[in-house]
């Protein structure tokens, strides 16, 4: 569960998100964690059911959380 940095202040933090089956949901996904404050990039993958989360400073998992469930799916946690 640690967050690995790959800029000067940017933070990259996967997540695991529960029910993801199609570039469809991948879309859905990503746009809603898109949205929060500081996110500079997602990358959802179905297949893994992983998003990859590059944001400016550590996310609120909350934030998180909610987005994933605006999105339909269930945020299970950081990888």
């Amino acid at each position: 569960m640690t967050a690995q940095t790959d800029t000067p202040g940017s933070v990259t933090a996967v997540y695991k998100v529960n029910g993801m089956s199609c570039g469809h949901c991948e879309g859905a996904v990503s746009g809603e964690i898109s949205e929060l404050p500081g996110v500079s990039s997602v990358k959802a993958v179905a297949s893994t059911g992983e998003v990859t989360v590059v944001s400016a400073a550590p996310l609120d998992e909350e934030a998180v959380r909610a987005a994933v469930d605006e999105a339909g799916f269930e945020l299970a946690g950081k990888v």
